[in-house]
């Protein structure tokens, strides 16, 4: 979000664009239902109806956003439960391009759940609908340098270059194979709503694309396409 990222905004530029490319692939899908999953501090604990308000005001931005406003911002009650910053950051990126498409839920999933159960949440979200889309939020490792929030790690290249690849190519296997324990040493936020996603695809034949891919702050980012 370039108000959180500031002076340093133009720096993902290419990051946000690939987002907005990856965005325009779950509307040509014309889904039934899309289904917005992100890390969170617990599962279960985790569905986020649409109308949903969450704020980056943890970031010293003054702004405020709705699951599934046209626009991105804020409509909904405050007395709704808050939605977690990845499911916020998926509001404002699905605000941008005014997505009306298909109603829209929220689902935040506690990083340390385990693979089977992410998987099982996974068929589960396939099963709601005929047509089922899903935007799928998490960082790879933060802890590609020195400055990273985590340290420099030398495991960390390699594990996002895997997950990058995986992926890329739709790998559901690779997906369900990623080790939870590393992923979490790694700081990788993303391991548990990846599993998510290879627990609701395993059975769809989906071919992907991997549109970015790079450590900016020492994060592992990267975005796919899925269809």
């Amino acid at each position: 979000m370039p108000e959180v990222a500031a002076g340093a905004a133009p720096e993902l530029d290419a990051a946000r664009a690939a987002c907005a490319d990856a965005l325009g692939v779950l509307a040509a899908a014309r889904p039934d239902l899309l289904v917005v999953v992100g890390p969170a501090e617990r599962s279960g604990r985790g569905a986020h109806p649409q109308g949903t308000p969450g704020s980056f005001r943890g970031f010293g931005v003054d702004a405020d956003v709705t699951l599934g406003s046209r626009d991105g911002t804020a409509e909904g009650s405050a007395a709704a439960r808050a939605l977690p910053p990845s499911l916020a950051v998926a509001a404002w990126l699905l605000g941008r391009t005014g997505w009306a498409d298909a109603p829209i839920e929220g689902l935040g999933v506690g990083e340390p759940l385990e693979a089977e159960r992410c998987l099982e949440t996974g068929r589960s979200i396939a099963a709601r609908a005929e047509r089922v889309a899903l935007l799928v939020m998490g960082d790879g490792s933060a802890c590609r340098t020195l400055k990273a929030p985590g340290y420099l790690d030398e495991r960390a290249a390699p594990f996002d270059s895997e997950a990058a690849r995986a992926l890329g190519a739709a790998d559901v296997p690779a997906l369900k194979a990623l080790d939870a324990e590393l992923a979490q040493a790694l700081k990788a936020s993303g391991r548990a709503p990846w599993q998510v996603l290879a627990g609701a695809a395993e059975d769809a034949g989906l071919n992907g694309s991997l549109l970015y891919e790079d450590a900016p702050y020492g994060v592992g980012y990267m975005v796919a396409a899925w269809s």
